[in-house]
């Protein structure tokens, strides 16, 4: 789409974990023919793949801030709202191409795909041993599709360079965005060689990648599509693998230890005062006046939202409705002052009141055991036609964890009653967690609708499921690469 240059992989060194000190290499002058030589190398070719994975406010892809998927996502829905700034851009579905703060997640990461495909071909093309290749190499194209999924799921086909492009920076090459199809099987190839290729579960370090990260991206990709065939096979994989359970306690995954401890995370990004990997989520909802420490208060949820949730549930206990503040004025719904007018602050997080700076120690959890099990039941509900028992029973067990009574299938008989219920669950179970609950709207036809009815909004409309991308991206594209439909 544009003259594609050859990044040539500022790699990232970490010695050990992901919890260490990332400290920039500069490899500006790399030689394929001595680069990659030993084991380390790979590991930093590696870790490279890793780094826009991260949470960081400046370049990483799931900062906790308005600059993450996350936070403007769940802002498109009931979830959040926002009052002034990008995430009021988000709530009222206002987003145009000249808005940064939606067209800069395409912008500033999509190089980072080609980035990954010149490491794959930089290692395969080693003199490194074959075992040694494959577990890199299932760790970077993991990396890749997951990243390539979260900007699909954004804005659609993407642009994405092939090798031989790559490898002759100096010509000029506009490139087309691929098509739905296309993009779809280069997702799917990337993440079936990663689950291929990477350890179980029990043999993962934490914060790396696994079989069943793999796979439960591939559940995302194909609920997008809603194959619900793949779904459900995918989500059986996963729980074959006997290695996640759902916690008893939904609140401690989110101690500070927490997911760490989980036997329910699949994968959560590590985080640490020095900001490896950044959390700023206390920053982002905690008002000044919080106590004992506060933050910019610079969203809220809704009281649409918070009705939603049935009295008992352990999961709306998370969405502080009622506080005291440092100035001595108790806050509430019945007296919300400036700070809980739109509805209650979305917590979700130890509030890590002992922490030295606006970050936490608090790991960044990105996928759960849970959301396998809900995935299976819309597959296999839809994939009938009907709901059933199995699928029923799958719902209620997550419910049970929340302090639920069970639903009864009879009640929910028909696909329509049913696929509202897994929705109404999913907003509930994954509320501010990786922003998923947009695709989950979007998949049901209501994310239109439900911006409509939760803020009144005249701006959306319904080409506002996707994003739009940059003027900039656009005319890079010298009439190859063609703008979302509604944004020109």
């Amino acid at each position: 789409m544009k003259i594609v240059k050859l990044l040539l992989l500022p790699l990232i060194m970490l010695t050990t974990g992901c919890t260490k000190d990332l400290v920039s290499v500069d490899y500006g002058d790399i030689n394929p023919a001595i680069f990659p030589k030993s084991e380390a190398d790979l590991e930093a070719m590696v870790n490279a793949a890793y780094y826009p994975l991260r949470g960081a406010y400046g370049d990483g892809i799931f900062s906790t801030s308005e600059r993450g998927v996350m936070y403007l996502s769940d802002a498109t829905t009931e979830i959040l709202f926002g009052k002034y700034g990008d995430q009021q851009t988000a709530s009222l579905q206002n987003y145009r191409p000249t808005d940064a703060g939606f067209t800069h997640y395409y912008d500033d990461f999509y190089n980072k795909i080609s980035r990954m495909t010149t490491t794959i071909d930089l290692i395969e093309r080693s003199t490194l041993s074959d075992a040694l290749k494959k577990k890199a190499v299932a760790q970077v194209r993991c990396a890749r599709g997951l990243l390539a999924y979260t900007l699909f799921d954004l804005y659609g086909p993407l642009v994405v360079a092939p090798l031989e492009v790559l490898n002759k920076p100096l010509v000029e090459t506009p490139l087309a965005r691929l098509s739905n199809a296309e993009m779809v099987a280069y997702i799917d190839a990337d993440l079936t060689a990663a689950a291929e290729d990477l350890p179980m579960p029990q043999d993962a370090e934490y914060g790396r990648f696994n079989k069943a990260l793999a796979k439960m991206v591939s559940i995302r990709l194909w609920l997008h599509e809603k194959n619900w065939a793949k779904v459900k096979t995918l989500a059986d994989d996963i729980i074959a693998y006997n290695a996640y359970a759902l916690d008893a306690d939904y609140a401690a995954m989110w101690d500070l230890e927490g997911a760490k401890a989980s036997k329910e995370v699949i994968w959560a990004i590590p985080c640490d005062y020095a900001g490896t990997s950044e959390n700023q989520w206390q920053l982002m909802v905690l008002p000044a006046v919080y106590a004992p420490k506060g933050g910019f208060g610079t969203i809220t949820s809704t009281w649409w939202f918070y009705d939603r949730f049935e009295s008992d549930d352990k999961r709306k206990k998370m969405l502080i409705a009622e506080f005291t503040g440092t100035d001595d004025i108790t806050y509430n719904r019945s007296s919300p002052g400036a700070i809980l007018d739109k509805g209650p602050i979305p917590l979700k997080i130890n509030p890590d009141a002992d922490r030295t700076t606006g970050l936490t120690t608090v790991d960044i959890i990105m996928y759960r055991y849970a959301d396998v099990l809900l995935s299976k039941a819309e597959a296999i509900a839809n994939a009938g036609g009907a709901p059933t028992g199995e699928a029923m029973e799958l719902v209620n067990v997550v419910r049970r964890r929340a302090g639920l009574p069970d639903k009864q299938l009879a009640n929910y008989a028909t696909l329509t009653l049913f696929n509202d219920l897994i929705l109404l669950e999913r907003s509930h179970e994954f509320w501010c967690e990786n922003g998923q609950y947009r695709a989950d709207l979007i998949r049901h036809g209501k994310f239109i609708s439900r911006c409509q009815e939760v803020t009144g909004s005249t701006f959306t409309a319904p080409h506002k499921v996707l994003y739009p991308f940059s003027l900039r991206a656009v005319s890079e594209g010298k009439g190859l690469f063609i703008q979302n439909p509604g944004y020109n």
